[in-house]
């Protein structure tokens, strides 16, 4: 190929990626991390089809996915990477509604079994999530107890995740119309309403604790009082407070999720509809929500879709 050909291929495949960035980023939420992932895989499969040929993506067939997933492990299945199918069926269905390939390619990359997969998250009763609460709440270390319990609160009654207590900011809080500033995965941003119990025990700890000048709500109880690194100072506290409780807990579980999958679990059981419980946990994607779906039968049936799917299953 010469060396003009080669600057074509190259540019066309810098934008296409570029697209498909913007993409994974804004439609889908997805980490830096995982879009460098996904385009990584991208790249696999276009240099694996086309070799030193132009990238001609009307010319992917089924065939060209197999013979890749195929080329990977040596084997007649697909390749056991559950990151792989997930990574690939995420291009093509990028490529199917950006109107660059006719068929929904995606459908046809096979799921790779999860035994975890009809697993329903470990979660907490509403009474034993108070009672967790209260452990927090009745620390002995009173020097920031207070503090412990208004992070923990947020990811009780809100749905916060660890990473995203830590992040909070003194500016996000909006005290006047009730509402807070969650910065979320994938750099989204979101606005929900700050709950009169959550936003009480805030102020306490503001008023009460808090020291020095970081602009981040929670902070360190030790000079120079700043923000946390990461968010295992959650783990530690829930760990500890689950210790004072009669609660169980599975042996290896990362604790820092059980509020949040507790909270999701306990809506159901309510009533609440899975798109309640989709905005409430601010979840990209209905896949993620339909998880808890299993403990509502009848609720999921609502929402079940005729079969088989239109132009070529496009979600």
């Amino acid at each position: 190929m010469s060396t003009m050909n080669e600057r074509l291929k190259a540019e066309s495949r810098e934008r296409l990626k570029e697209e498909y960035q913007i993409y994974l980023r804004r439609q889908r939420g997805l980490t830096e991390r995982t879009i460098y992932k996904y385009c990584t895989f991208a790249d696999r499969f276009l240099n694996f089809t086309f070799k030193d040929a132009p990238d001609d993506l009307s010319k992917i067939t089924g065939r060209d996915i197999v013979r890749f997933l195929q080329s990977l492990t040596g084997h007649v299945r697909p390749s056991p990477d559950k990151t792989m199918s997930t990574g690939m069926r995420s291009f093509f269905r990028f490529l199917f509604q950006s109107e660059k390939i006719e068929l929904n390619l995606a459908v046809g990359i096979p799921s790779v079994a999860n035994k975890y997969a009809h697993r329903i998250p470990y979660h907490l009763t509403p009474e034993q999530v108070e009672e967790l609460l209260e452990a927090v709440q009745t620390s002995r270390k009173s020097n920031y107890a207070k503090r412990n319990y208004a992070m923990v609160l947020l990811m009780a009654r809100l749905g916060l995740r660890s990473p995203e207590v830590i992040a909070i900011q003194l500016n996000d809080i909006d005290w006047r119309r009730g509402e807070i500033l969650i910065r979320g995965k994938g750099n989204y941003y979101d606005k929900i309403p700050l709950l009169e119990d959550v936003g009480q025990a805030i102020a306490d700890y503001i008023r009460d604790e808090r020291k020095g000048t970081s602009r981040h709500v929670f902070v360190s109880s030790h000079s120079p009082y700043k923000p946390f690194k990461d968010a295992q100072i959650l783990n530690s506290i829930l760990k500890k407070a689950l210790e004072k409780t009669n609660i169980p807990r599975p042996k290896q579980y990362t604790v820092s999720y059980i509020l949040r999958h507790s909270l999701a679990t306990n809506l159901v059981r309510k009533g609440a509809t899975l798109e309640e419980i989709s905005n409430t946990l601010r979840h990209r994607s209905r896949q993620t929500t339909l998880l808890y779906a299993r403990q509502d039968i009848n609720g999921l049936r609502t929402i079940a879709q005729s079969w088989p799917l239109r132009k070529g299953g496009a979600s």
